[in-house]
């Protein structure tokens, strides 16, 4: 029985709010090791000797930790249960985050940092298989939990961490060490819910990797997650060279692309909440598109002096991000069958959207010009539109393979 169906009767109302401030501490974590590296790029560089071989793949490590661990998350809750592994996915987390914060060794660093980023990983795929387990009619109240609280987690470390050095003494190991003490805060919550860890269930249905590769809609899904997280990398990789191509200064491209950052919140509260009032998502996904290509054509085509108001507009459509999210519940019926999709969809999403951000170096360079990459990402966006409507129908994915 689920949490909320036992709450209904006033049994386990501590337990679901217990289970609530697991998933938020969780939630407040699974970017931190992305997000607070960044500021400090060139310091870490500089202080560790890492070449521009070894920067490179530290930026590419998220993409494929998220990919890799993520695939194979399922198989791993199975033997060991759900709660457990996202406790254990909480220590790793912390433990790779205060190991890299020690250490005066590149390759060390980038070790500690990749598991770090598979602690990450694996919170990615369980937690939206846990609101399924245990808020199940409660959906999109959980998402927009669960979403606010990320987008809270990645802003704060990325904005907390060059003033923590800062007051460290220009300390660079201080200032990334502290965020393994959010990563301990936030296992104390599941060390508690290892007492009620859920029983695993056997006969829900074949959801292996194999079935799910035939699946058009598990790909309708990745694809849609594929296409949101590509935009997603390319504003972040790209935007600041965007503003201060068109006119802007460094600081105010810094302050605009803030805001863009910022806007995630709001969005991540109301999206899923929206979202949750109907069965079918399709007029979402059809408006967070528009809002998409309203602000890529403003960006592209409109007077640099008026970028805010297009920037602004991308933010709304960086909706698509809890959304492909909420899908991930919404098309299952099961807690097992909404972690066998989420390992696919995202694993295979995060994959795809790598590429984005190469490219568009890639498209610039040749061309010297930003005409070819907005082309690029009004054809994303354009994808992103019909696996959306696709992925957005009211269907379930055990009733399709069913059918199959």
């Amino acid at each position: 029985m689920s949490v909320v169906a036992q709450e209904t009767r006033g049994k386990t109302a501590p337990l679901a709010w217990l289970l609530v401030l697991g998933i938020v501490l969780a939630a407040l974590n699974l970017r931190t090791a992305v997000t607070s590296v960044g500021p400090l790029l060139d310091q870490v560089a500089a202080g560790l000797g890492m070449t521009s071989v070894g920067t490179g793949l530290l930026t590419t490590l998220p993409v494929l930790a998220f990919a890799t661990v993520g695939a194979i998350t399922p198989a791993m809750a199975k033997r060991i249960g759900e709660h457990r592994l996202l406790l254990v996915a909480l220590v790793t987390l912390g433990a790779g985050l205060l190991a890299r914060s020690l250490v005066d060794s590149a390759p060390v660093f980038l070790i500690a940092s990749a598991v770090a980023l598979s602690g990450g990983a694996v919170g990615n795929v369980l937690i939206p298989a846990l609101i399924k387990r245990h808020f199940p009619a409660r959906t999109g109240l959980m998402t927009t939990v669960y979403t606010t609280s990320l987008a809270a987690g990645t802003m704060l470390a990325a904005a907390a961490t060059v003033p923590i050095e800062r007051a460290a003494g220009g300390d660079w190991h201080i200032a990334l060490g502290v965020w393994a003490a959010l990563a301990a805060v936030a296992a104390l919550p599941w060390l508690a819910l290892l007492r009620s860890e859920p029983e695993r269930v056997s006969g829900q249905g074949d959801t292996s990797p194999r079935k799910l590769l035939r699946s058009k809609l598990a790909w309708m899904v990745a694809l849609y997650f594929g296409s949101q997280s590509m935009i997603a990398y390319i504003m972040f990789g790209w935007l600041a060279k965007i503003l201060t191509d068109g006119g802007y200064t460094t600081g105010q491209a810094g302050l605009i692309l803030g805001v863009f950052t910022a806007l995630s919140i709001p969005i991540s509260m109301l999206i899923p909440v929206v979202a949750g009032r109907f069965r079918d998502q399709r007029p979402v996904v059809s408006g967070l598109v528009a809002a998409y290509a309203i602000g890529f054509l403003g960006l592209w085509l409109a007077p640099s002096s008026t970028a805010v108001v297009w920037v602004v507009f991308v933010a709304i459509g960086m909706g698509s991000f809890p959304l492909a999210l909420m899908m991930l519940a919404l098309r299952t019926r099961t807690p097992e069958a909404t972690a066998a999709l989420s390992a696919f969809g995202q694993s295979a999403g995060y994959l795809i959207a790598g590429a984005g951000p190469l490219v568009v170096g890639v498209l610039y360079q040749a061309t010297g010009g930003w005409a070819l990459p907005y082309a690029l990402m009004l054809a994303v966006i354009v994808v992103q539109l019909v696996t959306g409507l696709y992925a957005g129908r009211d269907r379930y994915l055990e009733d399709e393979r069913m059918a199959a």
